[in-house]
């Protein structure tokens, strides 16, 4: 089950790369520019609550590595690109480091006493964060077009079928 789960995630990562490169060709105000009553309100907020999921389900229900300290509103308020892409370069060493834990128990329930009496799977919270990264990049998208900008297609890319 891991292959499947890294296979899976690895799409997921090469289709946000897409983003990053429509974000890369934005000025680095529209990231920051407000849309009331949408996603998290700017772009960079939205894009980093995204990677913050990660470090919530992964790290902290999964207790696999320490969080790491998420940027304070000043840091997200002059978040640019570059910030974001290191955000999510930590995501993708998380759902290495949990893929690596919990890969091969994708059906076995994790506990965490903090969470309360809950139990989830591996497959849930990977199905979790990488559906939860589509919903948020839906939403990037439209912000982007509603301040004047037209992104491309960001739906799942095509594998490489090499």
């Amino acid at each position: 089950m891991s292959g499947l789960l890294a296979g899976q995630y690895d799409l997921v990562r090469k289709t946000r790369e897409s983003l990053f490169a429509f974000l890369e060709s934005v000025p680095e105000d529209a990231l920051h520019s407000e849309v009331p009553d949408f996603g998290f309100g700017t772009i960079a907020r939205t894009h980093l609550h995204v990677a913050g999921c990660y470090m919530h389900w992964l790290v902290g229900f999964a207790n696999i590595r320490t969080k790491p300290v998420y940027p304070t509103e000043e840091e997200t308020a002059s978040a640019d690109v570059a910030m974001l892409r290191r955000w999510f370069a930590i995501s993708d060493e998380v759902v290495d480091e949990f893929l690596h834990a919990y890969g091969s128990r994708a059906m076995e329930l994790i506990y965490n006493k903090s969470e309360g009496p809950i139990g989830l799977t591996p497959i849930w919270l990977m199905t979790h964060t990488m559906t939860h990264e589509f919903h948020h990049k839906g939403q990037i998208v439209t912000m982007a077009r509603r301040l004047g900008y037209a992104p491309p297609d960001t739906d799942l890319v095509f594998p490489d079928n090499e």
